[in-house]
């Protein structure tokens, strides 16, 4: 150390800036480093969201039309193709639940899960969900296994 890289103590230098209103004489007095007029120079201002400088704002000069059900019922897909592979990788025996869907994170604790009938099962598996496709089912039964709804 030598007197080339001197320096305070981390820490321990607390450079806050000019504390502003607070009279003339500090130079940051008068208007408070918030100009002259105008909405952004007045208490108590915060700009909409969206807001356009007083243009028409995006969201209301596009239209509208359209319809959004509120209890509409999401369910996550899976295809039987999917099990199928499931059971030749050896992560599924016998038995589908929802515990082994999302331990094998393909469904979240939260969701609805759909069995759709897209691919073919040759495997027998009883398998517990809370939808199937009629397609599904049918393809579930032929291979000798059962489909149960939650």
């Amino acid at each position: 150390m030598n007197l080339s890289n001197l320096q305070p103590a981390e820490g321990s230098v607390h450079k806050e800036g000019k504390r502003i209103g607070r009279g003339q004489g500090s130079g940051k007095g008068g208007t408070a480093a918030r100009g002259h007029k105008g909405a952004k120079s007045r208490s108590g201002y915060s700009k909409k969201i969206g807001f356009e400088g007083g243009q028409m704002p995006l969201q209301r000069r596009v239209p509208k039309f359209g319809f959004t059900n509120i209890n509409r019922k999401e369910y996550v897909g899976i295809n039987l193709s999917k099990l199928q592979e499931m059971v030749d990788n050896g992560t599924i025996k016998d038995t589908v639940d929802m515990d082994i869907l999302i331990s094998n994170r393909i469904a979240k604790r939260t969701e609805l899960v759909k069995i759709l009938g897209g691919g073919e099962l040759k495997a027998k598996l009883k398998i517990s969900v809370h939808k199937f496709t009629a397609s599904a089912k049918a393809a579930i039964e032929a291979a000798g296994g059962e489909a149960v709804t939650l």
